[in-house]
Parts: C-alpha cells; structure tokens; sequence
C-alpha cells in the first residue's frame, strides 16, 4: 500500500472524521434510507420523516445548543473567576449552591415555567438549557484556576504583572484544559436535552421524536434519536481533540 493510501485509510480511520461522515450520512443522505424504515416498521404508512428536512432541524439544534452554551460559558467563567478572587471567595458557597440549583429543576419544569412569560419558541429553551449547563462550566473553571501552582502567580507577579494581567495571561491559559473540559460536559448535556425544546414550539432535532411519539410512528422517533446521538458522538470527539491539544501546549509551556 503506498504512502497516499495509507493516508487516506488513516483518515477515515480516525473517530473525529468517522463520526462526523456518520453525521453527514444521516442529515443528508436520511431520504435514501426510507427503504430501510419502510422494511423495519411496514406497519406505517409514513416510515420517514418529511414535514422538514433533517439538515434545517440540525442547523436550528446547533443554532440553540451553541447560543445557550455561549450564555453559560459567559455566566460561569464571570462567576468562577469572582469565586477565586479574594473579594468574592466568601460568596463561593451560594454561588456553588446557585448553579447547582439549577440542575436540580428539570429542563422541562424550566420550560413550563417560561412559556407563560415568554410565549412559545427557542426563547423559553434558550434560557433552559443556559441554567441548566452552568454548572459544568463554573465547577471547571474554578477547578483549572485553583490547579494553576502559587508559584507560578509569585512568578508572575515577581515580573511585575498587575492581578488582572496574571489573571488573562497566566492563570486563564493554563486553567484551559480543566474548563474546557467542563464547557464539553455542559455541550453535550445540552445537545441532548435540547431535543425537548420542541415541545414548546422550538425547531430541533426533537421534532421527530415528538411528532413519532405523539403519533406512534417508532421510525421517526428512530431516525431524530440518531441524527441526535451522532451529533453528540461528533462533538464530543472534536472536544475531546482540542482537549489533547491544549494539554500539549500546557506541558510545552510549564
């Protein structure tokens, strides 16, 4: 085998590029396997799901994964940094217990409670699934930051550097990896739980599986539940990829 096969071989070998061809075959090439479901369930007159394609329904789920985790990486890196400091430790337990309260309420109680407020939509589920992915991302952070040695702030302000200047050039760089991996909890939680997001009128990957649970049709919830399982697959692996690489560079610069 020469050296341009073993290559490509390689590549497609490799999980990241694996499960993102998974998740391109099932968003675009979901049509073509309506004679699969057709011989799987030949009880049902409708074996695929066509009332949206599967590529709009991923887009939107990822639209919303991606602005809710955005709004919880803000909230959680601000609160894991205030914790940290000296003027805001004594405030770090009702902090922990905030963010932890927000797990203890199903997202689907947060939704019944914002749809009065909010009408229905992504709006009651964008806020949902923020308060319920903060708590991985404000643990993480607060994790890297105390990870990060004393020696190396002494270093740092032994150079002369301010608090806040040690704080965005030394400790938020090196306290990454830990965060990063919080940020990767948070994600993938909420790519899941997005999904009941369309209970409320939200455009998601979980239109089929509310449609097909609403309506029996075991195919639709089938097909949704895939396209989800591999976007999470998929996210995960590329985190997991940037994770080794921020490790690398951590041990490259200690």
């Amino acid at each position: 085998m020469n050296t341009g096969a073993r290559h490509g071989v390689g590549l497609i070998a490799d999980p990241l590029i694996l499960s993102g061809l998974v998740l391109a075959g099932l968003v675009f090439g979901m049509p073509l396997l309506k004679p699969v479901f057709a011989a799987l369930f030949p009880g049902l007159d409708r074996p695929l799901y066509e009332q949206d394609s599967f590529l709009n329904l991923t887009i939107a789920h990822v639209v919303l994964v991606a602005a809710s985790s955005a709004i919880s990486l803000v909230i959680g890196v601000v609160a894991g940094i205030f914790v940290t400091r000296r003027a805001g430790r004594e405030f770090r337990p009702l902090v922990e217990t905030i963010v932890a309260t927000g797990q203890t309420f199903p997202p689907v109680a947060v939704l019944a409670v914002a749809v009065p407020l909010l009408g229905f939509g992504p709006a009651p589920a964008l806020i949902a699934l923020a308060i319920y992915g903060l708590l991985p991302i404000t643990e993480a952070v607060v994790a890297g930051i105390e990870s990060v040695p004393e020696g190396v702030r002494e270093a740092a302000r032994g150079i002369g550097m301010s608090p806040r200047g040690t704080l965005l050039h030394v400790e938020l760089p090196l306290a990454a990896p830990v965060a990063l991996a919080g940020v990767r909890t948070s994600v993938i939680i909420n790519i899941g739980t997005a999904a009941i997001a369309s209970t409320v009128g939200a455009k998601t990957l979980g239109l089929p599986i509310i449609v097909g649970l609403s309506g029996f049709n075991t195919a639709y919830v089938l097909q949704g539940a895939l396209v989800v399982g591999a976007l999470a697959v998929f996210t995960d692996l590329a985190f997991e990829r940037l994770g080794r690489r921020l490790d690398r560079w951590k041990r490259d610069s200690a």
